[in-house]
Order: structure tokens, then sequence, then C-alpha cells
């Protein structure tokens, strides 16, 4: 099944089930958000499915995805982030291309020996903080471009989604927007590069791990409209992931207390060219197998 958390005026925050085109509200069910039945499922995918087949057989709300999918307004019913997440981490040079980008834009620059490329090829992945959830948007609302960035790039990707126990309860779509020029600047500028208001976008629902028959056979898409026309149309497949899910996962909670909601984000093997940096008034979508098209706005900050 597929998870969206959607906005109601007068009503706040409601949680359905994605059926095609309509959503199935099981609010009344008593679900609160889609990171309580994360909870209450304890990091069991199967308990997690279970529950949510019987919220469905007991709703009798519906209403059409297309009229939820739009830009937020307060007055207007939207979509919100699939989930709250308690906690954001980014995967990085999990795909050869990327690995062979950084590692011919740093040596251009700097001189440095292949440091993503090592970490591309060594035992331990590159895994960092990427966002809280108030650094993160949702559907059809603003990713942004830092103030003191030139080149700041989407990074399309697929992301999993953590229950308990390290369980992979799900999947969704993030975009790891990253400010390209800091961080090949210097890499200890990592952080700044990654972490800011808007560096985040999750959505538009989280496909159970029952929805995702294999997650490393999908499909991942990414276009970049700019005045009305497509600049960027780049595609990969997450078979050309290197690092397998469990072991990221394994690194990342070593000595680590990651809590259940938390969204990683696995990595990105489509390259936006150095001369298409993101500019305000873009729009971005990616679009993953059997979860959906995520589209965000661009904003200079």
């Amino acid at each position: 099944m597929k998870l969206v958390q959607f906005y109601l005026p007068k009503e706040g925050t409601r949680v359905g089930v994605l059926d095609r085109e309509k959503i199935i509200d099981i609010t009344s069910a008593g679900v609160k958000s889609v990171l309580s039945i994360i909870e209450k499922a304890s990091g069991d995918p199967k308990v997690l499915e279970d529950f949510l087949k019987s919220s469905v057989r007991s709703s009798k709300l519906t209403l059409p995805f297309s009229e939820l999918n739009v830009k937020p307004d307060p007055s207007k019913p939207h979509l919100l982030m699939p989930l709250i997440p308690p906690e954001v981490w980014g995967c990085g040079v999990t795909y050869r291309r990327s690995a062979q980008m950084r590692d011919e834009d740093t040596l251009k620059k700097e001189g440095a020996k292949g440091i993503y490329d090592q970490a591309y090829l060594g035992e331990r992945p590159e895994i960092f903080f990427k966002a809280t959830s108030s650094r993160c948007v949702g559907p059809n609302d603003y990713i942004c471009i830092r103030r003191d960035s030139r080149l700041t790039a989407t990074e399309p990707e697929l992301a999993y989604v953590l229950g308990a126990e390290r369980k992979i309860v799900g999947y969704t779509i993030s975009n790891d927007v990253s400010a390209w020029d800091i961080e090949r600047e210097n890499p200890l500028y990592l952080p700044q590069s990654k972490t800011y208001v808007g560096c985040c976008a999750i959505g538009p629902a989280l496909a159970t791990a029952a929805e995702i028959e294999n997650p490393y056979s999908l499909n991942i898409h990414c276009r970049i409209i700019r005045d009305g026309k497509k600049i960027f149309d780049g595609s990969i497949n997450s078979s050309m992931i290197k690092r397998t899910f469990d072991e990221l996962t394994e690194f990342l909670c070593r000595d680590n207390p990651v809590p259940p909601g938390t969204v990683v984000s696995t990595g990105t093997g489509i390259i936006v060219p150095n001369d298409l940096p993101l500019r305000g008034g873009d729009v971005v979508e990616i679009e993953i197998d059997n979860i959906g098209v995520l589209s965000n706005l661009v904003k200079q900050l």
C-alpha cells in the first residue's frame, strides 16, 4: 500500500491510503500520523500491512488525489510529507557515476587524489546527517538555494524508512538538494552544503515494503523545467547502486541510536551538468516506479 499525509482546512493533518487516483482517508480509524502507524507496528512490515488493510475496510471517506496534489495553501486541501521524520540521513557516492563526477571536479580544482572514489570502493560508505523535519518539505512545496551558493543541484534519490529493530518498513522519494560549490571548495564544508532550510523534499507517498517487490530494480527519472521548458531529463535504475540497504543501515546504526521513522536517502546516480544549476522558479520532478512523482518549486533564499 501507499501512505500519504494531507491537510484539510479546519481539520488539520489527515492520513490516507493512495489507491490509484483516490485517497482513502483512514484518520477516523484512530490514526494520528504515519509515524504513529510505524511505531505501532514495531517495525514489523506484516503488522503494518494488516493494520492498513483493516483501516481501509472501515473507512468511508475518499478524495481525488489530483485535487490534493497542488501547491500548499492553508486555505485549501493539499498533500504534506508522507511522514514527519525525526531524522533524515543521506548516503553518498553509492553509484559509480557520482564518484567519478565528484572526483573529476575535486581533482580539477584542488589536486586531490580521488577521495570520493575511495569512498565508493571502500568498506565504509559515506553517510551524513541530512536534515530534521523542519528543514524538509513535501510535494509541490519550495526546495531552496541557500544565499551563498551559485551551484546548487538536485540529487534525485530512492529513500527507505526504518521502523523498530532497523527493519525497512517502506520507501519514498527524496530530493537531496545540495550546494555543490560549497562542498567542492572544501569537503569539510559538507554540512553547510547539505543542511539548511528547504534542503530536502520527501514524497509524495510512502510505499510500504510489501508494495515494492524489488527495491533494486526501480527506474528513477528526474526532470528540471525552466520557464515552461524541460532543460534536463535524466534516468537510472536502482540496480546500479553498489551498496545494499542492509549494509547502509548497519553502518548508520553502529553506536548511533536511530529512531523509528528515520528516512535514509540512498544516493544519486543522476548527475545534472554543472552548467545547469538550479534557479529560482524552476520545477524539479522526480519519478520512481510504484512510488509516484515528487514535484517541487525552487526558491532562491
